[in-house]
């Protein structure tokens, strides 16, 4: 889609961070360079703000990634795109199926959402959103970095639950595609998210299993704020 839009040599393309190197990857098989902008946190996809700081003279356009089952702020990057003459281009999840799932497993993991919300403690759940589908279910883990959203991920696996940490290295960190820039919510939501199970087939013992495990361990971590006054006292 790039190349058929003439982006190539000498171009640069926004990018978000959050996420698989793929949409980067595209961007230097084009000829272009990938240039990336931060995330919106209840969405996880790119910002339209973060976006207007990082364009120059040689912007050639916008690829935004829907994330989680969350679809991006489009109206707000086409409105960008119009100020500046900017193609905007949208994908949706690395993670996710090609093909729309059925509106019944949507309607399944939507249910299944609101009985994780309800429950869970110690996690921070997921912004609601219209149009959210939930392919995947992605907690925030309050803590002080890394260690803390890991070990909390060991701890639950050890209870029988499936878990996984969706992005484990933001783009940018990435030995390829490293960049001297300071993307906080990219970062942050790279520290602390966790994917829990949500899927269609998941069954009333399973939800039950993921509430019991998350909420036996609600008080291991600790927000970081409440870390630095131990620490002081």
């Amino acid at each position: 889609m790039l190349r058929a839009a003439g982006v190539g040599a000498g171009d640069e393309v926004v990018v978000p961070a959050f996420g698989n190197a793929e949409v980067a990857e595209a961007v230097t098989l084009a000829g272009a360079v990938p240039v990336f902008a931060d995330i919106d946190p209840a969405t996880y996809c790119i910002d339209a703000d973060s976006v207007a700081t990082v364009l120059s003279s040689r912007t050639a356009a916008v690829v935004a990634v829907h994330r989680f089952g969350r679809p991006a702020d489009m109206a707000g990057l086409r409105q960008l795109g119009e100020r500046h003459g900017l193609l905007v281009l949208e994908q949706g999840d690395e993670d996710s199926s090609l093909e729309a799932a059925p509106y019944d497993e949507v309607g399944e993991r939507r249910a299944h959402a609101a009985h994780l919300d309800a429950r869970l403690k110690g996690v921070m759940t997921p912004a609601r959103g219209e149009g959210h589908t939930y392919e995947q279910y992605v907690v925030r883990v309050p803590g002080n970095g890394r260690p803390d959203r890991d070990a909390f991920a060991r701890a639950v696996r050890a209870r029988g639950v499936d878990c996984r940490v969706p992005v484990k290295t933001p783009v940018h960190r990435t030995p390829e595609f490293r960049r001297s820039v300071v993307l906080r919510e990219t970062e942050r939501a790279a520290d602390e998210t966790l994917a829990l199970p949500v899927g269609a087939s998941l069954t009333r013992r399973e939800r039950q299993r993921v509430v019991s495990a998350c909420n036996a361990l609600g008080g291991l971590v600790q927000p970081a704020g409440a870390l630095w006054l131990a620490a002081s006292l």
